[in-house]
C-alpha cells in the first residue's frame, strides 16, 4: 500500500479508533510521568518554604475535601494524562526543551517589564519554568485531538481563520503591552511575534495549535490569577489577552519544533546522542 492509500485509509477510519491508535500508552509514557512526578518532588524539596506556606492555609476544623484546590488537581490530572498519551521520546524531548527555553524567555519578559508579578516577587521565579514544557507537551496532544476532529475542514477555511485570528491577537497584544512599549524586551517581543505572524506557513497547524494552547491556557490562567499566584497589572482574573497569549506561545513553540525538525533532518545522523538515547528508551515504540 502506498503513502497516499495509507493516508486515505487513515482518514476514513472513525475518529475514535484513530484516537485510540495515537494515544496508547508506551514505555516512554511511564518515563515521562516518572520524570514529571520527580520534578514536582524536586521543586517541593528545593522550595520548601513555599510548600510549607501553602500547607499552612489548611484548617483542621474544616473538612479536607472542602479545602482541596480542585482546579489545581484537575489541571494536574489532565496534563498528566496528556503527556502520557502516545508518548514518543524522539518527538517529546525536543518539545520539552523548546518549551523550557521559550517559557523562560516569556517569563523573563513579563516579569522584568512587570506586565505580571508573582507573589514571591521573583523575576522570574525558577519554580514556574518547568510548567511550560509540561504544558507544551499537553498542547501537542490536544492539537492531535483537534486535528482529527477538523481533518475534513477545507484548507481555505483555516487560511481565512488565520488572517482573522492572528492580526486580531497582534492588535490585542499592542493594547495590552502599551504601558511598556518603550522597554527593549517589549519591543523585541512585538517584533518577534509580528515576524512570526507574517512568515508562518501551514495555517491549519497554526490555527489548531493556537486553539489548543488557548484552551489549556484558560484553565492555567484561571487558577494562577484567582489564587493570586501571579497578578497582571490590569488585575483581571484572567485577562483575555493572557489566555490568548498561551495560544500564541504554543504556535511559537510549534514553529520552533518545525525548525528543529528541518535542522535535525539535515545535520543529525543516526549515531547522534539524542537519537541513540531516544531509540533505546522508546524500544521501537512497543505499546503496553
Amino acid at each position: 500500500m502506498n503513502t497516499g492509500q495509507q493516508q486515505t485509509t487513515q482518514e476514513t477510519r472513525p475518529i475514535t479508533s484513530q484516537l485510540r491508535a495515537q494515544f496508547k500508552w508506551t514505555r516512554a509514557s511511564y518515563y515521562l510521568f516518572s520524570g514529571f512526578v520527580l520534578l514536582l518532588f524536586l521543586i517541593g524539596y528545593v522550595w520548601q518554604p513555599l510548600v510549607a506556606e501553602y500547607l499552612s492555609y489548611f484548617n483542621p476544623e474544616i473538612a479536607i475535601w472542602r479545602q482541596i484546590d480542585w482546579l489545581l488537581v484537575g489541571n494536574f490530572l489532565f496534563m498528566s494524562a496528556m503527556i502520557m498519551a502516545g508518548a514518543d521520546l524522539k518527538t517529546d524531548l525536543p518539545i520539552l526543551a523548546i518549551g523550557l527555553v521559550g517559557g523562560l524567555a516569556i517569563e523573563g519578559w513579563g516579569t522584568q517589564t512587570e506586565l505580571w508579578t508573582y507573589y514571591t516577587n521573583e523575576r522570574p521565579p525558577l519554580w514556574i519554568i518547568p510548567a511550560w514544557p509540561i504544558a507544551s507537551l499537553s498542547i501537542d496532544r490536544l492539537y492531535r485531538i483537534i486535528r482529527l476532529a477538523f481533518q475534513k475542514v477545507p484548507q481555505k477555511v483555516f487560511k481565512l481563520a488565520y488572517w482573522i485570528i492572528f492580526p486580531g491577537f497582534y492588535f490585542l497584544m499592542w493594547e495590552f503591552v502599551w504601558p511598556t512599549r518603550q522597554k527593549s524586551l517589549t519591543i523585541l517581543a512585538l517584533a518577534l511575534v509580528g515576524l512570526l505572524i507574517v512568515s508562518l506557513r501551514g495555517q491549519r497547524g497554526a490555527v489548531l495549535t493556537f486553539a489548543a494552547g488557548t484552551g489549556l491556557g484558560y484553565f492555567l490562567e484561571l487558577w494562577g490569577t484567582t489564587r493570586a499566584c501571579w497578578t497582571y497589572y490590569t488585575f483581571e482574573t484572567p485577562p483575555f489577552f493572557a489566555v490568548l497569549a498561551h495560544g500564541m506561545a504554543a504556535v511559537a513553540f510549534w514553529w520552533g519544533y518545525q525548525f528543529y525538525r528541518k535542522l535535525a533532518s539535515k545535520y543529525l545522523h543516526t549515531s547522534s546522542p539524542l537519537k541513540v538515547i531516544t531509540r533505546n528508551l522508546n524500544t521501537s515504540n512497543n505499546h503496553y
